[in-house]
């Protein structure tokens, strides 16, 4: 298969220091950088435009509600103008500096609660697809497989990219378990690279119960804020070239 692997960056904000980001742009094939609402800075969002440009890493927004102390993790309700307001302010910083940068946007992927809150809600789903669409609607709409999300970026005519987490386990519902349940987040590379293979040798996402939701999938995610990330994502890139799968930016997958 052609296949991208993802992870969220430019999490660092002021003195606050978050992930591994210039040891892991070399490794992933996309970056999804935050937009200054969950997490970032004009600053950090620049320095990791600059980084993933020099590593060859496509380049995706990572808009989320505006809840930088809890790290755009707390659900919000916004009304539907105000969330289409909110995605096209962040998407356009982000393009703004990598326009400045020699660059520009390949892809957008909500983070955190919005995203979460999307894959189930049809209504928020709409409206951060018709913020992505009114940007640009040549943007790939990098959302959850089998999610509300994926099917919104469909109905707006966005190009789509199915996403499966590597170290996250699932609901038989297709949702990503709570982190507060025991098992949600998956830490050991070895495990990863485990849920990994089984997602795709089953052709979907695989709950954590064995339910089997069958769907394509385009790209993985490796959260970068996990202390493991590193580790995980160089170990899960040797993994899937060994198995015989090519890993590509975005737009040469969902080309495919």
């Amino acid at each position: 298969m052609k296949l991208n692997l993802n992870a969220d960056l430019g999490e660092s904000f002021g003195a606050w220091s978050m992930g591994a980001d210039a040891a892991l742009l070399p490794i992933v094939d996309s970056a999804n950088i935050a937009c200054g609402f969950h997490a970032g800075d004009p600053r950090v969002m620049r320095a990791t435009v600059r980084t993933a440009l020099a590593s060859g890493t496509t380049l995706g927004a990572h808009p989320a509600f505006p809840d930088l102390q809890g790290f755009g993790r707390r659900k919000m309700q916004l009304p539907p103008d105000e969330l289409e307001a909110m995605v096209i302010y962040q998407v356009a910083a982000l393009a703004g500096m990598a326009q400045a940068e020699g660059g520009r946007l390949s892809h957008v992927k909500p983070h955190g609660a919005l995203n979460n809150m999307a894959c189930e809600d049809a209504t928020m789903a709409d409206a951060i697809a018709r913020a992505v669409r009114a940007f640009d609607r040549h943007l790939i709409l990098l959302a959850p497989a089998t999610s509300e999300l994926a099917a919104a970026g469909q109905r707006a005519g966005l190009p789509v990219a199915l996403e499966a987490f590597a170290d996250r386990a699932y609901t038989p519902g297709g949702t990503l378990v709570p982190r507060s349940q025991p098992g949600a987040v998956l830490h050991d590379p070895a495990e990863c690279i485990a849920h990994v293979r089984r997602l795709l040798a089953a052709g979907g996402l695989v709950a954590l119960d064995g339910t089997v939701l069958p769907t394509p999938i385009h790209s993985l995610c490796v959260h970068g804020d996990n202390a493991e990330a590193v580790d995980t994502a160089r170990a899960l890139r040797t993994a899937l070239l060994a198995d015989g799968h090519i890993l590509a930016g975005l737009p040469e997958v969902i080309q495919e």
